[in-house]
């Protein structure tokens, strides 16, 4: 099967009608009068285009909007049955596969066995993905798969991919499950996938630019300006776990020395209590938070001197790129406690402004939310007037207007 080059099935988009798609994917739903406003569109083109996605079942009359006087007007959402994305998170050991609506509600999650560093790892994931995109009439017509990757995607509708944690190097895993599946796939960095999920349904619907700051095995960072991802030039922007720290620093998975990841990931944490006797030769991290969580003061000590870290290093990064907001994820958000005040002072005391309106919003986790921000990087098409989703963001928009947006 060959990749469709844009245009091959009349996905050309009515721009206006994405506009308003988007929107509503953005703010939630929205009166008639707000979206002409907004749009700076007439409201006899606004009636046309609402007519148009309520017949097609894309949006809805949700709510009356409050009125000042006379008759109130209705809000516009959207219909969440109208499409679901697949989303992938592709870990070293494992994978977590989720079915999400249009409206970013969870239908389904599971986790499989994978090893990603075995030499049939791209098969054994396309396989592994089949039955998962068989047609089920209990589900929303399947719009594409989003996969999120540890790794740098330098283009995300064509998915080659750069993993150190995964032993990848110039992996075509878009090309491939595009072959395999038959559908459109939209292949991203992790975080930066996890960005995409805050824009459309999270922290990020209220700010134009913010950053999502991830911690765990290691430390990501994705950059949200002007509500769009910055990718950089080669997709390799935000890899701020490998900023360097100290010249004779710590070994890094990356092959170098002294990156911040090489301080603060867990494997580092774990190193630095063994050398400072908190954790015995066979245990590990579980067992340094659980030391923390009972009041160990050399265990708290450990953790804290990471969030002392990572709050300078954090500062540094808001110094340059002036954030609304900074929204804390990934696992490491369980134990956040113990890294929370000493990261707050840090941060508060290596910023120029002092931290003067930056918001720091701890989220929610559980493993899920990685596959969650990949099948984002699928609902996000219909959204996305930048281009982010290429050639694949049109098959999806053109799935979900009533094509099949397949790939031949």
């Amino acid at each position: 099967m060959n990749e469709v080059p844009v245009g091959k099935h009349g996905t050309g988009r009515d721009l206006s009608r994405s506009a308003v798609l988007a929107l509503l994917g953005g703010r939630g739903p929205t009166s008639r009068a707000d979206i002409a406003r907004e749009l700076g569109l007439s409201p006899a083109a606004v009636s046309q285009i609402m007519r148009r996605l309520l017949e097609q079942g894309l949006v809805e009359e949700v709510a009356q909007a409050p009125s000042s006087g006379g008759r109130p007007g209705s809000l516009i959402g959207l219909v969440g049955s109208a499409g679901r994305a697949l989303g992938v998170k592709v870990a070293a050991d494992h994978l977590v596969v989720v079915n999400v609506r249009l409206d970013g509600q969870l239908l389904s999650s599971a986790t499989m066995a994978f090893d990603a560093t075995a030499p049939d790892a791209l098969p054994r994931l396309a396989a592994a993905l089949v039955p998962h995109t068989a047609p089920d009439p209990g589900l929303p017509p399947l719009l594409g798969v989003g996969v999120a990757v540890p790794g740098v995607v330098q283009r995300p509708d064509k998915g080659m991919v750069d993993a150190d944690v995964l032993q990848w190097r110039q992996l075509p895993l878009g090309r491939h499950l595009r072959g395999v599946l038959g559908l459109p796939v939209v292949v991203e960095n992790d975080v930066n996938a996890l960005a995409v999920a805050e824009v459309l349904y999270g922290h990020g619907r209220e700010v134009d630019d913010f950053l999502v700051l991830t911690i765990g095995r290691g430390i990501g960072l994705s950059i949200v300006a002007d509500r769009t991802i910055y990718r950089g030039g080669r997709g390799g922007a935000g890899e701020f776990g490998h900023v360097p720290m100290e010249d004779d620093g710590p070994p890094c998975q990356c092959g170098r020395r002294g990156c911040l990841e090489a301080s603060l990931g867990e494997p580092a944490l774990e190193r630095t209590a063994r050398e400072r006797g908190v954790l015995g030769p066979r245990q590990g991290f579980d067992a340094l938070v659980a030391a923390a969580d009972r009041g160990d003061d050399a265990a708290c000590g450990v953790l804290a001197a990471a969030g002392r870290l990572l709050g300078r290093a954090v500062a540094g990064a808001a110094n340059i790129l002036d954030p609304d907001r900074i929204v804390i994820a990934g696992e490491g958000v369980a134990h956040w406690v113990h890294w929370d005040r000493a990261f707050r002072a840090e941060f508060a005391r290596r910023q120029v402004r002092r931290g003067d309106g930056i918001a720091l919003v701890v989220d929610t986790w559980d493993d899920s939310n990685w596959a969650q921000g990949a099948a984002a990087l699928v609902l996000a098409a219909p959204f996305d007037l930048d281009g982010f989703g290429g050639d694949q963001a049109d098959l999806v928009v053109a799935r979900l207007h009533g094509g099949d947006g397949a790939v031949d």
